[in-house]
């Protein structure tokens, strides 16, 4: 399929390209986008001229211009999906958040019996400088996540690094659904220049048996952060 003009854009899990969904003013694309399908391959491949933030029209970060490449391409096996992406981002103004990014991503599943699945993340990319961001730097991204979960209840625990250049700069993933990573307050939408390790765990609960509420769900969450 081929899409043009304004719109969402939402690659894997949202990590590096998102819409920021429960935003009242969603992130979209000023782009050209093409989509296909192969059997078990597919790929995505987009070039936005602008990014429309969730902060409106109004405001001076309403639109970041540039010139940003991204491609994502996966390959499904019944059990696994294999999925490499890349982002090459030369913005016009925010030149400290120009990068190039490639990375690949590969998750799982696994019944054990008895209803009860274990799934499985692992996820590494490198990031260096690109267009005319004015500091030479390369740091990487690690995600390393495994889960229990029946139809009930889900346990997760995981690991994921935004790594730092020596203090110079950090890992950023400035086109990411953001709120949903590294805690809900919000206190890491840019990563520290000396970079971020989050250990965390996940409980969660699904309301199955309450017909009433569908879709009505208990979370309890973990966070442990240190710098790299």
């Amino acid at each position: 399929g081929l899409v043009v003009g304004r719109q969402r854009i939402i690659q894997d899990n949202a990590r590096f390209v998102g819409n920021v969904g429960w935003r009242q003013n969603e992130q979209t694309f000023d782009a050209v986008r093409g989509t296909a399908k192969f059997g078990r391959f597919s790929l995505d491949a987009a070039y936005a001229i602008s990014q429309r933030t969730i902060f409106g029209v109004d405001s001076p970060n309403g639109h970041f211009d540039g010139n940003i490449v991204l491609l994502n391409a996966s390959f499904e096996t019944k059990s696994i999906k294999f999925v490499t992406f890349s982002q090459l981002i030369d913005y016009d103004t925010r030149i400290a958040f120009s990068s190039q990014t490639y990375g690949v991503r590969a998750t799982g599943g696994f019944a054990l019996g008895g209803g009860i699945k274990l799934e499985g993340v692992a996820s590494f990319a490198t990031q260096s400088d690109y267009g005319r961001n004015p500091v030479n730097y390369r740091a990487e991204y690690y995600n390393l996540e495994a889960s229990l979960n029946t139809a009930a209840w889900a346990f997760k625990g995981g690991y994921e690094e935004l790594g730092s250049d020596k203090g110079k700069a950090a890992f950023q993933t400035p086109l990411a659904t953001l709120h949903a990573f590294n805690g809900w307050a919000d206190l890491f939408l840019t990563t520290p220049s000396t970079g971020l390790r989050d250990y965390y765990v996940v409980a969660s609960y699904k309301f199955v048996h309450v017909k009433a509420l569908p879709g009505l769900n208990l979370t309890a969450t973990w966070h442990r952060f240190d710098s790299d």
